[in-house]
């Protein structure tokens, strides 16, 4: 296992030996043709055109995740995937609200009682 460092940031392994390599990027190619707009935009009432393949659970290196596209694959823009979808993995929370000004989060105190 090959880790490099890079300005500041720590240690991890290229992204071809992660799984991110020839067939992952063809398999993304498809799925963003397939699903052009990010889900968390249209959830809010956006159009915005999906440029990432988010893993909707964090494979962490589990190939049965890694490439189950039907469950476990979501379009988002990059916008969404390095703030929102960062911040909701971090917090274990949904981030945000429809276009009602409802929260996305069914846990949310708004929907308790």
């Amino acid at each position: 296992m090959e880790v490099s460092l890079s300005k500041g940031r720590y240690a991890r392994e290229s992204a071809a030996s992660r799984g991110y390599g020839h067939r992952w990027r063809k398999a993304r190619e498809t799925f963003l043709q397939r699903n052009p707009l990010c889900r968390m935009c249209e959830q809010m009432g956006r159009i915005t055109p999906a440029t990432v393949v988010d893993h909707i659970t964090p494979h962490k290196g589990n190939q049965k995740l890694f490439w189950d596209s039907t469950n476990n694959w979501q379009p988002l823009c990059k916008p969404c995937h390095d703030g929102a979808k960062a911040k909701e993995e971090a917090r274990g929370q949904v981030i945000g609200c429809d276009e009602s000004g409802r929260p996305l989060d069914p846990n949310h105190p708004w929907y308790q009682g």
